[in-house]
Order: structure tokens, then sequence, then C-alpha cells
């Protein structure tokens, strides 16, 4: 009983628990997934390197959708749908002609057979008037369209898992296509109870009459920009370059470059192919952080298979080159001078890109990452990258106000600088998003290539008499699906509206003038963070003052590798910049302790002597030059003997220990410590070490003379023994006698007190005793000090 009322007791509080926490379950909010941003604008600011964290910021939350909405999203999800070609891509002919064609997919994921599954085609004779409308467009369901056709079954997608290609035809005239627009259509997929399962919204462009309209000239900017592959000049901390220069985006950029007439401007990182360039020989692929050797790797074909292509492609079109790297020159500026100056060692190690196309750039051109910049690094980069007036910042179209006239302004203005007015060639965003989106996915190919041509005839149809020029930039490290890539270069040499330029014309334009707004702050969360930069500044010390003590010719050079550190490419990966920053510093720590001085214990028998001191370079195929300081602690009691200052000038070549003796006066005994340093050739510490020498106050005059004292006395013992045993003989040949001879007989003794009687005194009375007849005891050594 007591158990049934325990439990009883236990349901009503687990219901009032329910009961109060229910409502803030449901009220509780979802944390939306955010979109995976492009390299150039990342869309999470902590992923930055460096970056601050939040810390109790709220969450964005993305506003809830009606339910309608959400049940027709799930109902899509059921059907996948995809453009594949649209034919012609721009109708410009007019009555029984003017046929276009749209050819895609349908594929049934459901799982189960969709009745009556068909496909239809929507339509407005409306043409869009403003680059706005299109835009909305793009983004409305093709139910928004009024007109539509007579659907046409999809019997084999209708079954689960099925697919099926559908062919959609339309005429120009019966649309209502009369003038010289952009006019929207649509694709619908849907059942027999006449719901929408899937649908997209697409362009068409009409040039109908378009005489007297002055053609947008385009110029284009393809990138050749990748991501950072090392971290020292010979250890790549991944092999995925291989994989891009054949079957990804390099090779793919190249290939639909070299299939086209239409001009473009290469924008060329030297670190990419300073990469490429490390390939041709043997190189090691080490991932940061492990600790085994890495793997090495033989030099890959593939790497110089596509130099070569590269070279023909681009022979007969102009470039520019980026700062070695591509640093992210913004956050270098806000850091302070110290890292600033960074930039004119970017730019003057740009020469590799001449070395491996074998022709200097033709275009000077400065390109900030995302196309932003405030005054200060615009005047940096016009300083260090040596712009002139005959060169152009390449900057977005949101960093100037909109044009008070409504209409796309030319991308041609300019800015003022420290060094002077600076031309400016600005992209359109919404352009650059379009070219720049993921084109390798069913279907994104075709709409992002109507969507191109429909921009461009619609900025041409907002001021049709005037000219201009509009610059097309894809993200730095854009991917495009092949077939993209060469179609939307074809377009822009056979669209009736465009004509295609050269960047350097663009240049030469006349300016249009813009207002400059400046650095938004809201970019400043994606740049490489101050605490990222700090280590980064550490490290390229380091490296400085290691390049201090190599000699020509120098195998070991750290330069490019902390230039390769602050690159704009280690946007958004904080964790991965830090692990490879991380393995450039053990790196270079391990390249610093191979040249040391090796300690030793010196001492000295005496108050002067010479200390012995070697230093040892380990570094491999590297040759150094330093110069060796000897000072005393102590100078007072130890005091460094005078040489000649080359003497002391050491140059070591790989694998060689030199050694060097060191004068030094002692003023007393004990031990003394020697601070020993390396020094660079411009005066720089590059390593200490500290040695103890020990003195024992003996010289050698000193022990010359004890030396001398001790065989005196030692050939003064032996003749008293010699003596003593010529005595001991004699008494005993005389049977007892003392030696003196007898006295004469009857000779009376000497009276007390006669000239030749000597004194003898009374036994007992305590005089001195009686001198040897040997002679006198020889006496103590001399007494020496320890100086000599």
């Amino acid at each position: 009983m007591r158990t049934v009322k325990r439990a009883a007791w236990l349901a009503v509080l687990v219901s009032c628990v329910l009961a109060v926490t229910a409502p803030a379950l449901a009220a509780a909010p979802r944390t939306p997934k955010t979109a995976q941003g492009s390299p150039d604008r990342p869309q999470n600011p902590a992923a930055a390197p460096g970056a601050p964290q939040a810390q109790g910021a709220p969450q964005a939350q993305a506003p809830a959708e009606p339910a309608p909405q959400r049940a027709g999203r799930q109902q899509q999800s059921q059907v996948a749908l995809a453009l594949s070609k649209v034919t012609p891509s721009a109708i410009t002919a007019s009555g029984k002609n003017s046929r276009f064609t749209l050819t895609g997919t349908v594929q049934n994921r459901s799982g189960h057979a969709l009745a009556g599954l068909s496909v239809r085609l929507r339509y407005s004779s409306q043409r869009i008037t403003s680059r706005g409308e299109l835009a909305q467009y793009a983004t409305a369901a093709p139910s928004r369209l009024p007109g539509a056709t007579t659907p046409r079954p999809l019997p084999q997608a209708a079954v689960a898992g099925g697919t099926q290609a559908w062919r959609l035809t339309g005429n120009a005239a019966a649309v209502g296509m009369r003038q010289f627009g952009v006019y929207p259509l649509g694709v619908e997929v849907i059942n027999s109870y006449q719901q929408v399962l899937a649908g997209f919204t697409t362009f068409v462009t009409f040039t109908g009459n378009a005489r007297g309209t002055q053609p947008l000239s385009v110029a284009w900017v393809w990138p050749l920009i990748d991501r950072q592959h090392r971290a020292n000049d010979s250890t790549f901390i991944d092999d995925r370059l291989a994989t891009d220069l054949t079957r990804g985006r390099l090779g793919s950029l190249v290939d639909a470059a070299a299939t086209t007439t239409t001009p473009v401007t290469w924008a060329i990182d030297p670190a990419l192919l300073d990469d490429v360039q490390a390939m041709n020989r043997n190189y090691v692929v080490k991932r940061p952080g492990t600790a085994d050797r890495g793997t090495r790797t033989s030099a890959n074909p593939a790497a110089r298979l596509w130099i070569d292509k590269l070279k023909r492609a681009s022979k007969d079109d102009p470039y520019f080159v980026l700062p070695y790297a591509d640093p992210d020159a913004v956050a270098l500026v806000r850091y302070g001078e110290s890292m600033a100056r960074h930039l004119d060692i970017a730019y003057k190690n740009t020469a590799v890109a001449a070395e491996v196309l074998g022709r200097a750039p033709t275009v000077k051109v400065a390109w900030p990452p995302s196309g932003m910049a405030g005054p200060d690094t615009l005047d940096a980069l016009s300083r260090y990258g040596q712009i002139g007036t005959d060169g152009a910042f390449l900057l977005s179209g949101s960093a100037f106000q909109e044009n008070p006239q409504g209409y796309t302004p030319s991308a041609t203005t300019a800015v003022q600088t420290k060094q002077g007015t600076r031309r400016v060639l600005t992209y359109d965003d919404t352009i650059n998003d379009v070219v720049s989106s993921g084109t390798r996915s069913p279907g994104a190919a075709a709409l992002a290539e109507q969507r191109f041509l429909a921009e461009t005839a619609m900025i041409t149809a907002e001021a049709p008499n005037l000219r201009r020029t509009l610059v097309v930039v894809p993200d730095r490290h854009w991917n495009p699906s092949p077939e993209f890539a060469q179609k939307i270069l074809g377009h822009t040499k056979s669209a009736p509206w465009l004509k295609a330029v050269d960047l350097q014309t663009a240049i030469k334009a006349k300016p249009q003038p813009r207002v400059f707004t400046g650095y938004p702050d809201a970019y400043e969360a994606y740049e490489l963070g101050p605490a990222y930069l700090e280590q980064v500044r550490r490290i390229a010390r380091d490296v400085s003052l290691f390049s201090q003590v190599t000699a020509d010719p120098v195998r070991i050079d750290y330069t490019r590798a902390v230039l390769r550190m602050e690159s704009a490419a280690w946007r958004g990966h904080g964790k991965r910049a830090r692990a490879a920053r991380e393995e450039l510093a053990r790196e270079l720590g391990a390249h610093k302790a191979g040249v040391k001085i090796i300690p030793s214990q010196n001492a000295l028998a005496g108050s002067s002597g010479r200390i012995l001191v070697s230093v040892a370079n380990n570094l491999p195929d590297q040759n150094i030059k330093v110069r060796l300081e000897v000072t005393s602690e102590n100078s007072a009691k130890l005091q460094i003997g005078r040489f000649a200052a080359e003497d002391l000038v050491l140059e070591l070549g790989p694998g060689e220990k030199v050694s060097r003796k060191i004068p030094v006066q002692a003023a007393g005994n004990g031990n003394f410590r020697v601070r020993l340093r390396l020094i660079t050739a411009e005066g720089r510490v590059f390593g200490t070490e500290e040695i103890t020498v020990r003195t024992t106050g003996y010289g050698r005059l000193a022990l010359l003379i004890t030396g001398g004292s001790l065989a005196v006395l030692f050939v003064g013992v032996g003749v008293r023994a010699m003596r003593a045993r010529r005595r001991r003989k004699a008494e005993a040949g005389g049977d007892g006698s003392t030696g003196a001879e007898p006295a004469p007989i009857g000779a009376m003794a000497p009276a007390p007190g006669d000239p030749g009687t000597p004194d003898l005194p009374e036994a007992g009375a305590g005089s001195a005793p009686l001198p040897s007849r040997d002679g006198p005891l020889p006496g103590n050594p001399p007494t020496f000090t320890n100086n000599p």
C-alpha cells in the first residue's frame, strides 16, 4: 500500500514539472544554421584566427515562416528539379523563328510513386523594369508568373526513385516578348492534385530592336589564387594542391581560359606559383602537429604540366600580381606600422611570378581582401604596391554610395590617398555573387548563366545611351564548373549588348565621380585577429634574427613562410591557421638551435692562460657567419686578453665546428663566469652561453721555484746521509774510538782559561746545543706569492 502511495505522489510530481516546463520548452528558439560563406566573405566572425569571442551574445534568429510555406518546402524536397540548358540563351530573332527551349531533369526522391507527375512552363509578357525587380523574381516561386502552358506528363519520374528528362518550348512572340529587355520564365513540377512539388524561376533576354544602344564594356578578372599549403619552404602541410592542379578548380580555371578568345586579365598570387614550383622537386608532406617527420614525395609531374598549360593559356593576356601570399592588408595595417611594413616585403617577393611565366606583369592593380579597405590601407597599398597614376585599386561597389541617378554607374572612379589621386575599378556585388555561386550542383550552372545575361542586359537597358564599363571579379577562390566558366566567357563576347575588353582599357576609361564610404566596421570581425598576428610578429622577429647569421648561398629562408602565415586565406580557418603557425615556429626553433656555442669547463693552472670556446653549425646545407663575443662577469678579477677582431668572426659550413682559444688573466683564486655571445652582422645577439673558469693560483714561475727548492733539499739530505754512513764505517774500524787523534804521552791537559782551549759549558746549564760537525742545517724554503 505504501508503495502504491509513493507511485501516485511521484506521478503527480512529474505531471506538475511537465506542466511548468512545457511552455518554456515550446518557446525556446532553435539555433538557425548559418550558410557557408565564401572565403572572401566568411559568415562566422569568430572563426577568424585570433578574433575575440563574444561572451553571452544573443543568437541571431531567422524569422519564422508561415505554416503553408514550411509545408510546401517539405513537399518540394520530395522532387529534385534541375535546369540543364536554355536555348538560345538570348533570343535575337522575332516572329516565327523566336522559339526558345528549356531542358532539364526530374527525380522522384519521395520513396513512393507520385500519381500524375507532370511539368509545365510559367511565363510573363511583362518585361522586368529594374534590377531590384529582377532580384525579387529570382527568389520568388514560379507561381508568381501569370502565364502557364499545358502540363507534360512525367511517367518515368512518377515511380519511386524514377528520373526523367524534360523539354519545354515556347515562342517569344506568343509569350509577348517584343522589346529589348529581360523576361522571367518558370518551371513547375505538379502532381495530380495540381500541387506544386518543385519549381524555379529563370530569365531569358530578348534583344529585339536594340539599335542605338551603347554596348556595355565588360572586363574580366581571372583569379589564380589558392589557400596556403606550406609551413616552411620545403614542407607542405597538405597534398591537396596536386589534386587541384589536375582535376580540381585550378586546372578548370586554366582550361576554361585556354578555350576562349574573350580577353581576361589574370590576378595571380605569386605564392601559388611558388608552391607549384616547389612540387617540381622532391618535397615533404607533414600534417601540422604530428610527431613524425612527414612523407617524402617525389617531384610531381602534374606541377610541370600545369605550369606549361598556364603559360599557353595566358601568353596573350595581361596579368597583375598580388603581394606574395595575398596578405590580409587591412589587418596588418590595423595592427600597426611594424606589421604594415610586411606589405612592402610581400610586394618585393612577387618576382617569382615573372620567373615562372617568363614575362613581367603588365597591369598595376591593388586588390585588398573582400575588395574593401579603409584610407590607411589604400595608402599603404598605393605606397608599397606602387600602382601610380597608371594603375588602380580593385574595390567592391559597396565601398561607394549608390548612384543618385538610379542606374548602375561605370566601374571606373577615383579616390584620394596620401600618395595622391588614384583610380579605382569597382565591381558589381550582385554579378560577383551570381558568378561566384556554386555551379557544380545540378542545374546551378544554367541558372547562373541566365542570371548573368539578365543582369548585364538590365544594366545596359538602364541607361542605353551611356558608355559604361563593367568589371567582373569572381571570388578569390572561385570554383566554377568547367562548362560554366567556358560559357560565361563566351557569352561576354557573343551577347549583342556586351563588349569584351581587357582591364587596362577599363582603367583608362573616364572616371565617374562617386562618394567613397570607407571600410565597414562589420568587416573587422572577419580579419586576422590581433592575438594571432602578435604570434606571427614574434616569429617574424626570430626569422629576421636567423636570416642575419645565414651566409651565401642562402638555402634556408623563412621570409616567405612568414608572409604565408599572414595570408587572407586564413580568414575563417582559425584552427588550421594556428596549427600551421605553430608548426612553423617549431621548425624555425629547431634551425635556430642548430647554430650554438658548445659549453665547456675551463681550468687555469695559474693566473693566466687560454680558455677553449667552440661553436657548431648543425644546419643542413647552409653556411653561417657570426661573430663571437667574450666578456667577463667580473672584469676586476678576470680579464679577457687582447686578440685580433677578425679571429672571432666565424664562418662555418654545414656540420662544421670551430674552436678558439681566448687569453685570460686572473687576479686571484676561484671560479669566474664568462659570458659568450654570438653576434649577427647587424649587431643583434643570436645566442648566449655562460662558462665557468677555475683558477688555482700557481703559475709556471711559482712551480719552477718550488721544484728547484725541493731539488736542493733532496741534495742536502743525500749529502748528510752519505757522511753519516762514512762515520759509521770509521767508528766500526777504530774499535769504538771517537775518531779524534790520541794525545801525546805525558802531555798535560790545558788549564782552564787557556786561549787555545774552548770553554765548555757545564752539563745541564741550558746552553745552546753544540754545532754539528757537518755544518749548519738547511733553513725553510722562501715563501712565494701568487705573482710570478
